[in-house]
C-alpha cells in the first residue's frame, strides 16, 4: 500500500505543500478559497537545527489515536489504510484525545467553529495526495514503503561510493 513519505534533504521550506493541502479541503479547492475559508493544511514543517522538515500523518498500522478516540469517530479504513476522523457516523466531539495520542503531533484542532480535530486525510478524492503531487522539489512521494526503501539505498551506496572514489 502506497505511503506519502518524504526526502528531507529535498524540502526547502516552501510550504507548497501546505497551500495544496489546504486548497484540496477547501470548498471552492483553491488556494485564495482555504485562505479566504481560514482552511488549514493537514501537515505541518517545521524548523530542526535551521532545516525544514514535513512532519505529517503517518497512518499507523496501530494508531493510537484511534485507540484514544472515546466516540469512535476516528477510525483506521481496513482497506486503504487511512485514519480519519471524516465521514463516519459517529462524530468528533472536540474532546482532543486523540490530539494528546499522536506521536506525531500530526493531529490537530480545526480552526474556528466547531471543536474537531483534523488531520492528513490523503486525499481520498484523488490519485495522489495534494502536497506530494505539488511539491517542486520531490520531497514527497507517493509511493510503496519498500520501494522508498531501495531508492534510499541506492542513493546512500552511490554516495558512498564517490566518497570513496569508486569509479561509475
Amino acid at each position: 500500500m502506497k505511503e506519502i513519505m518524504v526526502y528531507t534533504e529535498r524540502c526547502n521550506g516552501c510550504l507548497t505543500c501546505v497551500l495544496a493541502c489546504a486548497a484540496a479541503h477547501a470548498e471552492d479547492k483553491t488556494i485564495v478559497g482555504a485562505m479566504a475559508a481560514g482552511v488549514p493544511g493537514r501537515l505541518f514543517i517545521q524548523a530542526v537545527n535551521g532545516r525544514p522538515v514535513p512532519v505529517l500523518c503517518r497512518h499507523c498500522e496501530e494508531p493510537a489515536c484511534v485507540a484514544a478516540c472515546m466516540t469512535g469517530a476516528m477510525q483506521k479504513d481496513p482497506e486503504t489504510g487511512i485514519v480519519t476522523n471524516e465521514g463516519h457516523e459517529q462524530t468528533c466531539v472536540g474532546c482532543w484525545m486523540c490530539i494528546m495520542a499522536c506521536p506525531y503531533g500530526a493531529v490537530v484542532p480545526a480552526p474556528g467553529k466547531e471543536k474537531m480535530a483534523i488531520k492528513c486525510d490523503r486525499c481520498p478524492d484523488r490519485d495522489v495526495p495534494a502536497c506530494v503531487a505539488a511539491c517542486p522539489n520531490l520531497a514527497l512521494a507517493f509511493i510503496e514503503p519498500e520501494d522508498f526503501a531501495r531508492e534510499r539505498q541506492k542513493s546512500v551506496a552511490t554516495a558512498l561510493a564517490v566518497e570513496a572514489g569508486v569509479p561509475a
